[in-house]
């Protein structure tokens, strides 16, 4: 009997078979598509504690008690399939894993659907990609929490390890907390992302370096704060040529791609009330990018500077290095509010710390900058913004100005810098004191008497005020969307 099964034969799947099997624990696969369970027990899975089966009822009968079930397929309506499929043959406590990118509220709905039915469900995040998945990907398990002791050996076995040998995988909250937390970390991720493109298009059109020149300013900056999984295949990136010699990357279309878990980030953020100004802004670059062809007849339509670059490469390099840490700081500031904002509207008990751990290994966005995070919410789990955290606060005060620099020189010479300059936005709008709120709320008062607060009366007291001497003592009700 094997210790757990897996359902899905692609990359993901067999490389977490293969991960398993190396760790001492024996698989079964099955796949909806028999010919790929063939070629992998053929091919990279021959010769190991790793069985196939070609029906879902051989697949259940090879499965040791209770049953431990990953699901590695598309997210979606192919989960809540496969869910209908099983729940008819599984017995009380064997337990269903979505290992995909599923939705947090899908993940919820089938947790309660799973549970009403006497077994269990756990929805988990794995990030790493092909090769995370094969060696030690970061996990994120969350759901039902009586589920947890029964995976538990097996996930923090396959999960990456930190330097001091601790797993990067621990048990999330209950219900979709899990996919919740995977989908704020791949928001996260598109914003570390965008921030480099911005720096790597500054370095390019304003500062006029070679690609090999930007090599080497990524791999400076690998050693140091920005040291990172991204940095560094980024550096790697920048130094293969193509079959004529020049650059690969530059003959790369600009169009970008995303699968949504982007923003499902941004529009959880609108449903907080949270401002996650800088990842949305990634977000609608790759939106803006796939225009292509729109782009291409508008860049011949439209007037704009023609950057110019003045001054020291050396100085800007420098400038541009702290203007990107400045702005991830920013961007991991707005993503732990969302998660803290949503802790409290679905009832999670989020170890804050203990996520930051989880994506110090294994995950796209692990670099040695998360280890603060974890250090900042270990000295004060209450902690209600990154920003205001000692180390942060420092490291931003000796960035700032360089990174108010390069934000005017993107703006002055036309170059597009939407996540540099909205998490530079987002921190003045965020250390102000007074913000021009108080107009809107007036405008909002004059137009549909929606009333305003008072500087001189207590907080919660509404006051309406009939700017036209036309209108009436009648105000609209308060409520918040």
């Amino acid at each position: 009997m094997q210790h757990i099964g897996i359902i899905g034969a692609a990359v993901m799947g067999s490389n977490l078979a293969l991960n398993m099997e190396s760790k001492g624990f024996s698989v079964a696969m099955y796949s909806r598509t028999p010919e790929s369970v063939s070629r992998f027990l053929s091919g990279p899975a021959k010769g190991k504690n790793i069985t196939g089966a070609f029906t879902v009822g051989e697949f259940l009968s090879q499965l040791e008690r209770p049953r431990r079930i990953m699901l590695m397929i598309k997210a979606g309506k192919p989960v809540d399939d496969m869910i209908e499929q099983l729940l008819p043959l599984l017995s009380p406590g064997d337990i269903l894993i979505d290992g995909g990118n599923s939705h947090f509220p899908d993940t919820a709905r089938r947790t309660e659907t799973v549970e009403a039915a006497g077994m269990l469900y756990i929805g988990t995040g794995v990030s790493g990609g092909e090769e995370g998945a094969l060696t030690g990907p970061s996990i994120m398990p969350g759901g039902s929490p009586a589920a947890w002791p029964y995976v538990k050996p097996i996930l923090q076995a396959i999960a990456a390890k930190t330097a001091d040998g601790e797993p990067c995988c621990d048990w999330i909250g209950e219900g979709g907390a899990g996919h919740f937390v995977k989908m704020v970390h791949n928001g996260i991720e598109y914003g570390d992302m965008q921030l480099i493109c911005e720096a790597y298009q500054l370095m390019r059109d304003y500062a006029g370096m070679s690609a090999e020149e930007m090599r080497d300013a990524f791999s400076e900056w690998n050693r140091g704060e920005l040291d990172s999984y991204l940095i560094e295949i980024t550096r790697d990136i920048l130094g293969v040529t193509d079959s004529d010699g020049s650059p690969l990357v530059e003959k790369i279309l600009d169009a970008a791609g995303q699968k949504g878990t982007g923003k499902w980030t941004a529009v959880a953020a609108l449903d907080e009330g949270v401002p996650l100004t800088m990842i949305g802004e990634a977000v609608f670059s790759r939106c803006l990018s796939a225009m292509k062809d729109e782009r291409v007849r508008a860049s011949r339509a439209l007037p704009g500077p023609v950057p110019t670059f003045t001054g020291s490469r050396e100085a800007f390099l420098e400038q541009l290095r702290g203007a990107v840490y400045a702005s991830k700081i920013v961007s991991y500031a707005q993503g732990y509010a969302l998660m803290r904002a949503a802790a409290g509207t679905y009832g999670w008990n989020l170890n804050y710390g203990g996520v930051a751990l989880m994506w110090r290994g294994g995950c796209i966005i692990r670099s040695a900058f998360l280890g603060k995070i974890k250090e900042a919410f270990e000295q004060n789990p209450a902690l209600s913004n990154l920003l205001l955290d000692e180390y942060f606060t420092r490291a931003i005060d000796g960035a700032q100005a360089g990174w108010r620099c390069v934000c005017a020189a993107a703006l002055q010479n036309g170059i597009p810098a939407p996540a540099l300059t909205s998490a530079l936005c987002y921190y003045d709008g965020y250390r102000a004191e007074r913000l021009p709120a108080n107009l809107l709320q007036a405008q909002r008062d004059y137009f549909g008497a929606h009333t305003y607060e008072r500087t001189d009366a207590p907080r919660g007291v509404f006051f309406h005020t009939n700017w036209t001497g036309k209108g009436g003592d009648i105000s609209a009700s308060q409520y918040t969307v």
